[in-house]
């Protein structure tokens, strides 16, 4: 299972704190975008995770976000920041998507 880093800081009484990464998935660029595998990741936490990354997405990035299954409550939060999403071949049993800023 893939573990998220943690950042560490001083808190409150001076004791360290632990924060989670903001992209708890694999993210890696490749020549057809910047990808995102969010498998095996619980429920909101695949659609939090692309809605980050594409949030600090510049306009012309493409995303693919790599999925267990469809993620039918995302479509309606891309639609309302102005991306879309198409579905691309990927690995057998996985949902791909191409995410991308509507021109």
């Amino acid at each position: 299972m893939h573990r998220p880093p943690h950042h560490e800081h001083e808190g409150y009484a001076g004791l360290a704190v632990t924060e989670p990464d903001p992209f708890q998935a694999p993210v890696w660029t490749d020549a057809d975008g910047t990808h995102i595998d969010v498998r095996g990741l619980g429920a909101p936490q695949p659609l939090v995770q692309i809605l980050r990354l594409i949030a600090a997405s510049p306009p012309d990035r493409v995303v693919i976000a790599h999925l267990d299954r469809d993620p039918v409550l995302l479509y309606p939060e891309l639609l309302h920041l102005g991306w879309w999403a198409e579905p691309v071949e990927g690995d057998a049993g996985e949902v791909r998507l191409r995410v991308a800023r509507a021109s």
